[in-house]
């Protein structure tokens, strides 16, 4: 297996956890707040065959991949009943970010990881130093792949932190919004959130990329100033 086969490879293993980490975090957070739907179907897990979608989780992340685009993707929406909220408003924004903020969290644990990675060796330094300045290294030592899937299990919670806290339904940051809107305004924005999210997907490349590089750059410079 060449060192871009294990890229690939590390890539899959990295979307399916931050899926299923996000997914997880909506499901128990919706529990807490009063909700038990989710947990009582089992999302509260991090199983990805309990969230995996067809088309967001395995088609479009495929596609992504082989053309060299950034790993965007989704899974099955996890099922939330706001009647069940003891607080509506309040539990549904917690419920919603709580999948973004799971994934924040999720990156910085790896650059943690990373930095101890770093400062227990030379090999280990030099490993962990040139993944943050985007190269990739050949070498026999084992710190190299386990530095790569931590690598790119931040950047890919960091894309899909980003990705759901942009505001268009029916992603994660749609639901502070419209909260804010009166009820017309809540049913137009609602209704153009699908053109929205497929004009995101199919063109909004560039504007993730803008949107992810303070946070990349920020853990990057953390790492190369260990």
């Amino acid at each position: 297996m060449t060192l871009q086969h294990l890229l690939i490879a590390f890539q899959v293993i990295a979307f399916l956890f931050a899926i299923s980490l996000h997914e997880s975090a909506h499901a128990f957070t919706a529990w807490r707040c009063g909700d038990p739907t989710a947990r009582m179907l089992g999302r509260v897990s991090l199983n990805p065959l309990r969230h995996i979608d067809p088309f967001g989780t395995v088609i479009l992340p495929l596609i992504a991949m082989l053309t060299h685009l950034p790993v965007i993707g989704w899974a099955k929406p996890t099922p939330v009943d706001p009647r069940n909220f003891r607080r509506p408003m309040r539990d549904d924004i917690l419920t919603s970010v709580a999948g973004p903020v799971s994934n924040f969290l999720a990156a910085s644990a790896a650059v943690v990881v990373m930095a101890v990675i770093s400062v227990s060796s030379a090999q280990g330094h030099a490993v962990v130093q040139n993944l943050s300045r985007g190269y990739l290294s050949e070498t026999n030592s084992v710190l190299m792949p386990l530095s790569l899937l931590l690598y790119e299990g931040m950047q890919i919670n960091v894309l899909l932190g980003v990705f759901n806290l942009i505001p268009v339904p029916p992603l994660d940051g749609s639901h502070v919004v419209r909260h804010m809107l009166s009820d017309s305004a809540r049913q137009v924005y609602d209704r153009v959130g699908l053109i929205g999210l497929l004009l995101l997907v199919v063109a909004g490349g560039r504007l993730l990329s803008a949107l992810m590089a303070p946070v990349l750059n920020l853990f990057n410079a953390v790492l190369m100033s260990i």
